[in-house]
């Protein structure tokens, strides 16, 4: 059980990094033209091929049960929905900031989980979201002191809300049994609906023109979106959503690092604060989740 609960932790911060290296691989694209709908269709469409020879490789089976196909239908569009909702916030704000602001999912997965589940959430776990807010809103302040896009806000939040009703409907479905490949392999598959309809079916595809452009649209399906989806759902089924949620965190910090290093964002003493709070957040989620657990395995051996 330990060891699983090291994996899942593992997991869920490999998905997280995996994931803040969106904007990384798709600004290229959109500096040479290409359409967010564009981009999305070939991220998807290259994620599931990448996935179909995965499962081919493995000799698993592409067959779902009649029951699976509403979930599996429902998850797809939501995680679309979301890709292009933070997608689109790009057009309006720095990738690194919409990364930051994406990270209000993990509130939106605790109150999911507390208000429709019942699940109780610990004093340490309400203490390491409130604590991630506050850096994740230090975060959000341009460093010349500009009002944020309302758009962009508004895009941004519409992604993180339909993100974490995935996170959670993943966890809370028939589909929690499906093996993790094949889940992935769907999810993208169902997704990949929303910006055929969106191009036209596919009428208004723009073609991407160079080796280097083509380099980003594998890599924008391979790690954040193969890697980030596969390692994220095998970490719900090993440490729960919310956890999973919270170690999100480093989605913005791997993004905000690549915008400064690549990019030429901003690093600002504030910027720096805010991301020290989100790991040391991080860091007290992970270590409160131990140390409550030595505390129920002490009270046990006491009665």
């Amino acid at each position: 059980m330990t060891n699983n609960k090291t994996k899942g932790f593992i997991l869920g911060a490999i998905a997280a990094a995996s994931y803040g290296m969106n904007p990384l691989f798709t600004l290229p694209l959109y500096s040479a033209g290409m359409s967010v709908d564009t981009v999305l269709f070939y991220r998807y469409s290259l994620a599931v091929i990448v996935l179909g020879i995965m499962m081919k490789f493995q000799k698993q089976s592409f067959a779902i049960k009649r029951v699976d196909v509403l979930p599996l239908c429902i998850m797809g569009l939501l995680f679309a929905f979301s890709s292009l909702f933070l997608f689109m916030s790009y057009n309006y704000m720095d990738a690194g900031i919409a990364s930051t602001i994406l990270f209000v999912y993990p509130v939106l997965v605790a109150i999911i989980m507390a208000v429709v589940f019942k699940e109780k959430v610990s004093p340490i776990t309400m203490f390491s979201i409130a604590l991630a807010f506050v850096g994740i809103s230090m975060l959000c302040k341009s460093p010349g002191g500009q009002t944020l896009s309302l758009v962009g806000i508004t895009f941004v939040f519409l992604s993180s809300l339909s993100y974490a009703i995935y996170i959670v409907g993943v966890n809370r479905s028939s589909l929690k049994d499906m093996p993790i490949a094949k889940l992935t392999f769907y999810v993208l598959l169902f997704g990949l609906s929303v910006y055929v309809v969106r191009l036209q079916f596919c009428t208004e595809l723009q073609v991407i023109p160079t080796p280097m452009l083509w380099i980003n649209a594998v890599s924008l399906a391979v790690f954040p979106t193969v890697i980030s989806l596969v390692t994220m759902t095998k970490a719900i089924h090993y440490i729960g959503s919310t956890p999973t949620a919270i170690l999100g965190a480093l989605e913005p910090v791997t993004a905000l690092f690549f915008g400064v290093l690549v990019f030429g964002e901003q690093l600002t003493p504030r910027i720096i604060l805010g991301i020290l709070m989100v790991i040391t957040a991080v860091t007290l989620i992970i270590g409160g989740k131990s140390l409550l657990k030595k505390r129920k395995i002490r009270v046990k051996h006491s009665r």
